[in-house]
Protein backbone atom coordinates (compact mmCIF):
# COMPACT_ATOMS: atom_id res chain seq x y z
CA UNK A 1 0.00 0.00 0.00
CA UNK A 2 1.38 3.41 -1.00
CA UNK A 3 2.26 5.93 1.65
CA UNK A 4 1.91 9.06 0.27
CA UNK A 5 -0.25 12.02 0.55
CA UNK A 6 -3.35 11.66 -1.58
CA UNK A 7 -4.30 14.58 -4.07
CA UNK A 8 -5.70 17.87 -2.92
CA UNK A 9 -7.60 21.08 -4.11
CA UNK A 10 -7.95 24.28 -2.36
CA UNK A 11 -10.08 25.95 -5.26
CA UNK A 12 -13.62 24.58 -5.10
CA UNK A 13 -16.19 22.06 -4.46
CA UNK A 14 -19.91 21.63 -4.38
CA UNK A 15 -22.79 19.49 -3.30
CA UNK A 16 -26.68 19.54 -4.17
CA UNK A 17 -27.55 22.84 -2.42
CA UNK A 18 -23.77 24.63 -2.22
CA UNK A 19 -20.86 25.73 -4.30
CA UNK A 20 -17.83 26.74 -2.06
CA UNK A 21 -14.71 28.79 -3.29
CA UNK A 22 -11.62 29.21 -1.28
CA UNK A 23 -13.44 29.10 1.85
CA UNK A 24 -16.22 31.67 0.32
CA UNK A 25 -19.98 30.15 -0.29
CA UNK A 26 -20.63 31.48 -3.83
CA UNK A 27 -24.19 32.29 -3.60
CA UNK A 28 -24.10 34.37 -0.82
CA UNK A 29 -21.10 35.69 -0.24
CA UNK A 30 -19.69 36.29 -4.04
CA UNK A 31 -22.35 36.51 -6.83
CA UNK A 32 -23.73 40.13 -6.72
CA UNK A 33 -20.56 41.13 -3.93
CA UNK A 34 -17.24 40.74 -5.85
CA UNK A 35 -16.53 42.01 -9.50
CA UNK A 36 -15.31 39.76 -12.20
CA UNK A 37 -11.82 41.41 -11.60
CA UNK A 38 -12.05 40.80 -7.61
CA UNK A 39 -13.54 37.45 -8.10
CA UNK A 40 -10.38 36.44 -10.23
CA UNK A 41 -8.02 38.24 -7.79
CA UNK A 42 -9.77 36.11 -5.14
CA UNK A 43 -9.14 33.31 -7.07
CA UNK A 44 -5.90 33.59 -7.68
CA UNK A 45 -4.31 34.60 -4.72
CA UNK A 46 -6.48 33.33 -2.34
CA UNK A 47 -7.63 36.42 -0.40
CA UNK A 48 -10.20 39.04 -1.08
CA UNK A 49 -8.67 41.79 -3.18
CA UNK A 50 -7.19 45.54 -2.03
CA UNK A 51 -8.69 48.27 -3.67
CA UNK A 52 -5.05 48.91 -5.32
CA UNK A 53 -5.04 45.53 -6.64
CA UNK A 54 -8.16 45.20 -8.37
CA UNK A 55 -7.97 49.22 -9.98
CA UNK A 56 -4.19 47.96 -11.24
CA UNK A 57 -5.99 44.64 -12.48
CA UNK A 58 -9.01 46.55 -14.51
CA UNK A 59 -6.02 48.95 -15.95
CA UNK A 60 -4.12 45.78 -16.96
CA UNK A 61 -7.19 44.35 -18.53
CA UNK A 62 -8.43 47.22 -20.23
CA UNK A 63 -5.25 47.67 -21.93
CA UNK A 64 -4.61 44.10 -23.32
CA UNK A 65 -8.22 43.92 -24.68
CA UNK A 66 -7.62 45.56 -27.66
CA UNK A 67 -5.14 46.68 -30.47
CA UNK A 68 -6.40 46.84 -33.83
CA UNK A 69 -6.18 43.79 -36.45
CA UNK A 70 -3.43 42.23 -34.69
CA UNK A 71 -2.29 38.45 -35.37
CA UNK A 72 -5.00 36.77 -32.88
CA UNK A 73 -7.27 39.59 -33.95
CA UNK A 74 -6.81 38.47 -37.60
CA UNK A 75 -6.85 34.47 -36.72
CA UNK A 76 -9.67 34.47 -35.12
CA UNK A 77 -11.98 36.23 -38.03
CA UNK A 78 -10.60 33.87 -40.13
CA UNK A 79 -11.38 31.11 -38.33
CA UNK A 80 -15.08 32.32 -37.28
CA UNK A 81 -15.04 32.84 -41.22
CA UNK A 82 -14.28 28.91 -41.55
CA UNK A 83 -16.88 27.91 -38.98
CA UNK A 84 -19.10 30.36 -37.84
CA UNK A 85 -20.94 28.03 -35.79
CA UNK A 86 -17.77 27.50 -32.73
CA UNK A 87 -17.58 30.85 -32.09
CA UNK A 88 -15.31 29.62 -28.84
CA UNK A 89 -12.69 27.98 -31.48
CA UNK A 90 -12.28 31.20 -33.09
CA UNK A 91 -11.43 32.66 -29.69
CA UNK A 92 -8.90 29.71 -28.79
CA UNK A 93 -7.46 30.46 -32.34
CA UNK A 94 -6.47 33.96 -31.82
CA UNK A 95 -5.48 32.89 -27.82
CA UNK A 96 -3.13 30.61 -29.42
CA UNK A 97 -0.98 34.10 -30.45
CA UNK A 98 -0.17 35.00 -27.17
CA UNK A 99 3.20 34.20 -27.10
CA UNK A 100 6.79 35.50 -27.11
CA UNK A 101 6.30 37.80 -29.56
CA UNK A 102 3.10 39.41 -29.25
CA UNK A 103 0.73 40.34 -25.57
CA UNK A 104 2.39 37.67 -23.58
CA UNK A 105 5.77 39.48 -23.10
CA UNK A 106 5.11 40.53 -19.94
CA UNK A 107 6.39 36.91 -18.47
CA UNK A 108 9.76 37.54 -20.22
CA UNK A 109 10.35 41.28 -18.94
CA UNK A 110 9.39 40.08 -15.09
CA UNK A 111 12.17 37.48 -14.71
CA UNK A 112 14.45 40.20 -15.53
CA UNK A 113 12.73 42.59 -13.39
CA UNK A 114 12.49 39.74 -10.50
CA UNK A 115 16.22 39.01 -11.32
CA UNK A 116 17.60 42.43 -11.02
CA UNK A 117 15.56 42.50 -7.36
CA UNK A 118 16.95 39.88 -6.28
CA UNK A 119 20.38 40.62 -7.00
CA UNK A 120 23.42 40.72 -4.45
CA UNK A 121 25.31 43.43 -6.32
CA UNK A 122 21.64 45.80 -5.89
CA UNK A 123 19.09 46.99 -9.35
CA UNK A 124 21.72 49.50 -10.85
CA UNK A 125 24.77 46.76 -11.38
CA UNK A 126 22.35 43.88 -12.40
CA UNK A 127 20.19 46.01 -14.85
CA UNK A 128 23.37 47.38 -16.71
CA UNK A 129 24.69 43.67 -16.80
CA UNK A 130 21.51 42.49 -18.19
CA UNK A 131 21.33 45.41 -21.01
CA UNK A 132 24.97 44.14 -21.90
CA UNK A 133 24.06 40.78 -22.10
CA UNK A 134 20.93 41.34 -24.19
CA UNK A 135 22.82 43.62 -26.66
CA UNK A 136 25.90 40.91 -26.82
CA UNK A 137 23.72 38.25 -27.63
CA UNK A 138 21.42 40.36 -30.18
CA UNK A 139 17.89 38.86 -29.25
CA UNK A 140 15.05 41.02 -28.59
CA UNK A 141 14.40 42.40 -25.02
CA UNK A 142 10.90 41.58 -23.70
CA UNK A 143 9.20 44.33 -22.96
CA UNK A 144 10.86 47.07 -24.62
CA UNK A 145 10.89 48.47 -28.59
CA UNK A 146 7.69 48.67 -30.25
CA UNK A 147 6.87 48.55 -34.01
CA UNK A 148 4.36 51.63 -33.84
CA UNK A 149 4.86 53.35 -30.87
CA UNK A 150 7.69 55.44 -31.35
CA UNK A 151 9.40 56.91 -29.26
CA UNK A 152 7.42 56.08 -26.70
CA UNK A 153 4.37 53.43 -26.19
CA UNK A 154 1.86 55.91 -24.31
CA UNK A 155 -0.29 53.16 -22.12
CA UNK A 156 3.13 52.62 -20.45
CA UNK A 157 3.53 55.89 -18.54
CA UNK A 158 -0.06 55.69 -17.71
CA UNK A 159 0.46 52.50 -16.52
CA UNK A 160 2.60 53.40 -13.75
CA UNK A 161 0.89 56.68 -12.79
CA UNK A 162 -2.41 54.64 -12.41
CA UNK A 163 -0.47 51.96 -9.90
CA UNK A 164 1.73 54.62 -8.06
CA UNK A 165 -1.48 56.66 -7.42
CA UNK A 166 -2.63 53.71 -5.78
CA UNK A 167 -0.19 53.64 -3.33
CA UNK A 168 2.04 50.66 -4.69
CA UNK A 169 5.86 50.00 -3.07
CA UNK A 170 7.26 51.40 -6.36
CA UNK A 171 10.06 48.80 -6.61
CA UNK A 172 9.66 46.51 -9.78
CA UNK A 173 8.29 50.20 -11.69
CA UNK A 174 11.79 51.74 -10.56
CA UNK A 175 13.67 48.16 -11.64
CA UNK A 176 11.97 48.67 -15.29
CA UNK A 177 12.89 52.57 -15.19
CA UNK A 178 16.71 52.07 -14.48
CA UNK A 179 16.64 48.99 -17.28
CA UNK A 180 15.44 51.12 -19.28
CA UNK A 181 18.00 53.76 -19.19
CA UNK A 182 20.84 51.18 -19.01
CA UNK A 183 19.39 49.16 -22.28
CA UNK A 184 19.28 52.97 -23.75
CA UNK A 185 23.35 52.92 -23.34
CA UNK A 186 23.65 49.78 -23.86
CA UNK A 187 21.99 50.17 -27.61
CA UNK A 188 23.03 53.93 -27.86
CA UNK A 189 19.72 54.50 -28.98
CA UNK A 190 15.80 55.26 -26.93
CA UNK A 191 14.14 51.72 -27.00
CA UNK A 192 10.66 52.75 -25.63
CA UNK A 193 9.12 50.34 -22.60
CA UNK A 194 5.85 49.10 -24.16
CA UNK A 195 2.80 47.83 -22.45
CA UNK A 196 4.03 44.71 -21.91
CA UNK A 197 6.76 45.44 -20.30
CA UNK A 198 4.86 48.24 -17.82
CA UNK A 199 2.13 45.50 -17.42
CA UNK A 200 4.95 42.89 -15.70
CA UNK A 201 5.91 45.87 -13.28
CA UNK A 202 2.95 47.02 -11.83
CA UNK A 203 1.58 43.32 -11.87
CA UNK A 204 4.57 42.37 -9.80
CA UNK A 205 3.48 45.77 -7.74
CA UNK A 206 0.04 43.97 -6.79
CA UNK A 207 2.20 40.64 -6.18
CA UNK A 208 0.60 38.17 -9.43
CA UNK A 209 3.10 35.96 -10.62
CA UNK A 210 5.60 35.51 -12.74
CA UNK A 211 4.86 32.35 -14.38
CA UNK A 212 1.15 33.02 -14.82
CA UNK A 213 1.21 36.40 -15.82
CA UNK A 214 0.56 35.72 -19.29
CA UNK A 215 -2.84 34.30 -18.29
CA UNK A 216 -3.82 37.91 -17.69
CA UNK A 217 -3.21 38.80 -21.45
CA UNK A 218 -5.54 35.85 -22.43
CA UNK A 219 -8.56 36.69 -20.14
CA UNK A 220 -7.97 40.04 -21.49
CA UNK A 221 -7.28 39.84 -24.93
CA UNK A 222 -10.37 36.85 -25.06
CA UNK A 223 -12.93 39.48 -24.20
CA UNK A 224 -11.35 41.35 -27.51
CA UNK A 225 -11.73 38.55 -29.59
CA UNK A 226 -15.32 38.20 -28.92
CA UNK A 227 -15.86 41.94 -29.96
CA UNK A 228 -13.76 41.21 -33.49
CA UNK A 229 -16.01 38.28 -33.58
CA UNK A 230 -19.27 40.09 -33.55
CA UNK A 231 -17.77 42.97 -35.94
CA UNK A 232 -17.12 39.89 -38.29
CA UNK A 233 -20.97 39.04 -38.32
CA UNK A 234 -21.86 42.65 -39.27
CA UNK A 235 -18.70 43.94 -40.98
CA UNK A 236 -17.17 40.86 -42.64
CA UNK A 237 -13.26 41.32 -43.40
CA UNK A 238 -12.21 37.97 -43.47
CA UNK A 239 -12.47 37.08 -47.20
CA UNK A 240 -10.82 40.43 -47.92
CA UNK A 241 -7.91 39.38 -45.61
CA UNK A 242 -7.77 36.05 -47.39
CA UNK A 243 -7.96 37.52 -51.52
CA UNK A 244 -5.57 40.40 -50.04
CA UNK A 245 -3.11 37.27 -49.40
CA UNK A 246 -3.78 34.90 -52.15
CA UNK A 247 -3.56 37.94 -54.73
CA UNK A 248 -0.73 39.47 -53.20
CA UNK A 249 1.76 36.59 -52.31
CA UNK A 250 2.82 34.65 -56.29
CA UNK A 251 3.24 31.35 -57.01
CA UNK A 252 6.83 31.21 -57.44
CA UNK A 253 8.71 27.70 -58.58
CA UNK A 254 11.58 26.70 -56.36
CA UNK A 255 12.12 23.87 -58.59
CA UNK A 256 14.85 23.72 -61.57
CA UNK A 257 13.52 22.44 -65.03
CA UNK A 258 9.86 21.15 -63.70
CA UNK A 259 9.75 16.96 -62.80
Amino acid sequence: MSNATPPTTGISYCTADRIVVRDADLVTELMGKLSFTEMFLFHLLRKRPTHAQTTVLDAVLVTLMEHGLTPSAITTRLIYDSAPEALQSAVAAGLLGVGSTFIGTMEGCAALIDEMLDAPEGVDARAAAIADRCRAERRPIHGFGHPIHKPDDPRSPRLFEIALAEGVPGRHIAALQTLSREIDRAYGRHLTINATGAIAAVLGEIGIPQPVMRGIAVISRAAGLVGHIFEEREQPIARHIWDSVYNGVPYVSTTEGGL
